[in-house]
């Protein structure tokens, strides 16, 4: 099956019960958004694993490859289908690594080498439905503190409820919506993914002092590895920061 994106073009065999996508054509700020929504819809198409080859495509700014650690993401939501990457190019891998993409994603030299690996280890999930109240930020600190414990992640602990605070105290200051948390830890990697249902985006600001609201998403970027607001399937958006020990 061939795809036509504006900018992209997508290419799907079936190789050993995965799908296999090959990608051509220019990555840029028009044609990023036509990528992810074509890479996942061939994921919700497909049985088994989704390789994505990149090794023939052109990419405008090394900024842009983070379009592949979302698609790894919202391809994480369904279990037992798993996404990686294969690209021979040098430049390709040196962007990836400067995004912090490999952290997210496999990438493999060839998709031989792709389909030989083996599965990635499935997540660990937790989610809950925050009240809004003035409480809610207490409630998911106590909630992170506790999943952190029960998965063994200690070192992770304070970072995380520092963010989540911040996440949840940003839904109930700025929208009339219900705060979803979510934790999901991966291969050392602790994400935290709060969610609502306003479809405005979450957005860095000079922060007004040193301690309260202005340090705001500012300290989320700096304490975590990557962090990023998508919009939801329903309109809403998710915004989330992924830890490393």
């Amino acid at each position: 099956m061939d795809v036509d994106r504006t900018g992209v073009r997508l290419s799907t065999t079936s190789r050993d019960g995965a799908t296999v996508v090959t990608v051509t054509g220019l990555l840029d700020l028009p044609s990023c958004p036509d990528l992810r929504d074509g890479l996942l819809k061939i994921a919700a198409e497909s049985p088994g694993g989704v390789v994505a080859d990149i090794d023939a495509l052109r990419i405008r700014d090394r900024a842009l490859m983070s379009v592949f650690s979302v698609v790894a993401k919202r391809i994480g939501d369904r279990p037992g289908i798993s996404f990686a990457l294969v690209t021979r190019q040098p430049g390709h891998r040196a962007m990836l690594a400067a995004r912090s993409v490999n952290r997210f994603v496999p990438v493999y030299p060839d998709v031989t080498a792709a389909l030989a690996a083996p599965a990635p280890p499935r997540n660990r999930r937790a989610t809950r439905s925050i009240g809004r109240s003035d409480g809610a930020e207490r409630e998911a600190r106590e909630f992170v503190r506790s999943v952190c414990a029960e998965w063994s992640v200690p070192d992770l602990t304070d970072d995380a409820a520092l963010i989540v605070t911040e996440l949840v105290g940003n839904v109930v200051r700025h929208t009339t919506s219900l705060p979803r948390l979510r934790l999901e830890l991966r291969t050392g990697i602790l994400t935290v993914s709060v969610a609502d249902d306003d479809p405005r985006p979450a957005a860095q600001r000079e922060q007004v002092r040193a301690f309260g609201p202005g340090v705001g998403l500012r300290m989320v970027a700096q304490l975590s590895k990557a962090w990023g607001c998508s919009a939801t399937a329903e309109g809403g958006k998710v915004v989330w920061a992924a830890l490393t020990a």
